[in-house]
């Protein structure tokens, strides 16, 4: 099969053991990120198997319609950058494991080096340091304090642990089976969404982004926060509403931000990056070489299941 690899930013996939899994394919790999129509048509022209690295690309009609050869779609997880329906009519089959109780590792570890990074201050002083100053300020312990969980899942359950191993009260807010799992887990539980923002000096979002969560923190939910708060966003940037974030801590409320997703990706123009209250990061949460083989192993598999005549994980079941 001719298979394609879009978005590998460090050409990373060639090193891992997984790869091997591809031996005898003709394998295509692109280190930059285009998302231009007429350019991304001519490197995809001739692929029969296309590998996207999250929601890196975009997938939409116009681009779909124009790969005669294209037979599958292999990834992992979430799927909003692709048009299922578009794929469908092609007879373009999607394979996207959703590894169901399978938590990111790497994703949960990131968000609590954002906050542990955020409450001391560590790239601010870091910064300060090789300026030729000395310390720029106190920053804050994580003991006692309360950590806000939105969206008690497969990541949020585990942050919820590690802000029990650290001392704090943990206070989670999310659908109502995630409640009832995480009061089994011995967690409090918020009396509503508005107590979680009013009450918490952390904050940390854990959701998918679906019709139903795009948007749902809102300015006014971000206004009820401590002005020494901190919100934490490794999930996805259209969980907030659009610019409230930005304009939120601008008002002192909440007091900082921890974020590793934005609206536009790559980007070096967000407006939080010109923050000093902002630690930011370029989307890295499941950027470790031990999660790469995990998410990998997982896509080749399903092109070796197609190529066998079984697609596995299949997303649009229509297509077959």
């Amino acid at each position: 099969m001719k298979i394609t690899i879009l978005d590998d930013y460090h050409d990373t996939l060639r090193t891992l053991s997984s790869f091997q899994k591809l031996a005898g394919h003709d394998v295509t790999i692109w280190n930059d990120h285009v998302q231009d129509l007429e350019p991304l048509t001519e490197r995809l022209r001739d692929t029969e198997v296309l590998v996207l690295i999250r929601e890196r690309t975009e997938i939409r009609a116009a681009l779909l319609d124009r790969l005669d050869k294209l037979k599958l779609i292999s990834q992992r997880s979430v799927y909003p950058h692709i048009d299922i329906a578009a794929c469908t009519r092609r007879g373009v089959i999607v394979s996207s494991s959703m590894h169901p109780g399978t938590p990111s590792y790497a994703t949960t570890e990131l968000t609590w080096g954002l906050i542990l990074a955020a409450m001391r201050r560590i790239p601010q002083q870091m910064a300060s340091l090789q300026a030729g100053g000395w310390q720029i300020g106190v920053g804050s312990t994580l003991r006692d304090k309360t950590l806000g969980i939105y969206g008690y899942g497969r990541i949020g359950s585990v942050v919820a642990g590690y802000g029990r191993a650290f001392g704090m009260n943990v206070l989670v807010w999310a659908r109502e089976a995630s409640m009832a799992a995480a009061q089994a887990g011995g967690y409090a539980i918020a009396r509503s969404k508005e107590q979680l923002f009013e009450d918490c000096d952390i904050i940390s979002l854990h959701m998918r982004l679906v019709p139903a969560t795009r948007g749902i923190v809102t300015a006014s939910d971000l206004a009820r926060m401590k002005p020494s708060a901190l919100l934490v966003n490794t999930s996805r940037a259209p969980l907030i509403e659009p610019g409230a974030l930005v304009h939120a801590l601008k008002a002192g409320r909440p007091g900082m931000a921890a974020v590793d997703v934005y609206e536009k990706e790559p980007t070096a123009d967000d407006p939080l990056l010109a923050l000093e209250n902002v630690v930011c990061t370029p989307h890295i949460g499941y950027v470790t070489r031990e999660e790469y083989e995990l998410q990998f192993g997982e896509i080749f598999d399903q092109i070796t299941a197609f190529c066998e005549g079984k697609p596995a994980n299949v997303v649009n079941p229509e297509v077959l």
